[in-house]
């Protein structure tokens, strides 16, 4: 008795080893050799156009690398991460002087009258105990940035016409009501320019990111000046959409009157869809959806298939004062099907081009064997091979992943499948197992009960 779970395990284990004895490079209908530079064990692959167009799983469950020796690797499919791009926008700052009187020692930054519109915006700005018939000088700068709720790091500077070298250090304060004032930074600013009139500048002033309405300049160092423009610098990510692949389909008749097939392939993620017309002033509007083959019931009749639309739309194609007007992509939440049908709404004898465009998923994978690696796929009933990404890159971060080294695919090839697996093999399979651990079962039971009597039967 002691025995039957090991050869238990012996037999699941050896069902298991024949299952998955069948997944070999020769299953598959096509391979695209990889180049990597053997010097990073963990590398990428932006799955290219021909995956898409030969794998028969949506999912994308056929995909397979192996080795040089024909060991399978472990990948996963990492889906392609937003990209954003650093950009700065700019906003026009309004100036305002504050003089001071020749010989003022004081601080005009608290000596000043600021007077303010209904919605905030300054008008003018006086200052208090200018003696009569002078003409104040300006002594520091109030900056009224406007209505923003933007955070600004930045003020670039631009010196007034005229003015070529100059030098000074300013400090700047900034307020929401023009009562309350806190420093954000300090400065440096210089303009230098030689006899060729090429000018060696440091004009900008950079701080912690805040958004604020007014703001105040004065001067630690340097002569004060009027700027001819101040300019603040807002910092935003602005989002970039992802490199698109697409193919183009050519037209063929429906099984009904109109309709138009265009065969695709079912691992495509539609996520724009256009039409492609030759002709040079149409409008069609038409559905979008797919055939659906009825189930096949024992004994019923035959039902032929029927049109399921996925979607509405109007495409175009327009001449107009000399332009070219077309309608634009239809934006689909990464679709599948293995064939499109296209029905007009009204009679058409147009025969447009079908252009399908998808976001390329990214495949990770350890380039852990012998060199060269293979991408193997197109088979029929594969089971899914890939593992999550922490178990292929572990601790890698985001960031770290897209930054992965590139495998560079070679040219496609085709193999020769004479036969689609046998889906129902491994159930099989793991059926005769059953049977053969019950068979086990019963001859070790019978064994035993043997022994049983044959030890009552013996007197000593």
């Amino acid at each position: 008795m002691r025995n039957l779970p090991a050869l238990t395990a012996l037999v699941l284990a050896f069902t298991c080893a024949t299952a998955q004895a069948g997944d070999t490079p020769a299953d598959y209908s096509h391979a695209l050799p990889l180049t990597v530079s053997a010097k990073n064990a963990v590398v990428q692959l932006r799955l290219p156009k021909d995956v898409y167009l030969h794998a028969r799983s949506a999912t994308l469950d056929d995909l397979r690398i192996f080795d040089a020796s024909g060991k399978a690797l472990p990948y996963a499919l990492v889906q392609p991460a937003a990209q954003t791009q650093a950009s700065r926008r700019q906003l026009p700052v309004k100036l305002f002087p504050v003089g001071i009187s020749a010989g003022d020692t004081r601080d005009v930054r608290n000596d000043v009258d600021i007077r303010t519109s209904a919605d905030g915006a300054v008008t003018s700005i006086t200052t208090r105990h200018t003696s009569a018939g002078q003409q104040p000088a300006a002594g520091a700068l109030v900056l009224d940035v406007g209505k923003s709720d933007a955070a600004i790091d930045a003020l670039v500077f631009t010196l007034p016409e005229g003015v070529d070298n100059y030098e000074g250090q300013v400090q700047l304060e900034v307020s929401d009501d023009l009562r309350r004032w806190d420093t954000v930074g300090y400065a440096s600013l210089s303009w230098l320019q030689n006899r060729e009139h090429d000018t060696l500048r440091n004009n900008r002033m950079e701080f912690e990111a805040r958004a604020f309405r007014y703001a105040r300049l004065s001067w630690r160092q340097g002569k004060p000046l009027q700027f001819a423009s101040i300019v603040a610098e807002v910092p935003q990510a602005v989002a970039t959409p992802p490199i698109l692949d697409s193919v183009t389909l050519k037209p063929r008749a429906g099984l009904f009157p109109n309709d138009l097939v265009y065969d695709a392939a079912v691992a495509i993620p539609v996520r724009r869809m256009n039409l492609v017309f030759s002709e040079q002033n149409i409008v069609l509007p038409a559905l979008v959806g797919t055939y659906i083959e009825p189930p096949n019931l024992k004994g019923a009749k035959a039902t032929p298939p029927s049109f399921v639309p996925r979607l509405q739309a109007t495409f175009s194609k327009i001449s107009q004062n000399g332009q070219q007007r077309n309608s634009g992509e239809l934006d689909l939440p990464d679709l599948h099907a293995q064939a499109w049908v296209l029905r007009p709404q009204e009679a058409s004898s147009a025969q447009p081009e079908m252009k399908l465009s998808w976001a390329p998923t990214a495949m990770v994978f350890m380039a852990s064997g012998a060199a060269p690696y293979t991408l193997h796929f197109g088979r029929t009933g594969a089971k899914p091979g890939q593992r999550d990404v922490s178990q292929v890159a572990p601790g890698f971060s985001a960031a770290e992943l897209q930054a992965l080294e590139q495998a560079v695919p070679g040219t496609l090839t085709h193999n020769s499948v004479t036969a689609a697996p046998d889906e129902h093999g491994p159930a099989r399979l793991r059926i005769f197992a059953l049977w053969a651990v019950l068979v086990l079962g019963v001859g070790v039971l019978g064994f035993m009960a043997w022994r049983l009597l044959t030890q009552m039967k013996d007197p000593s």
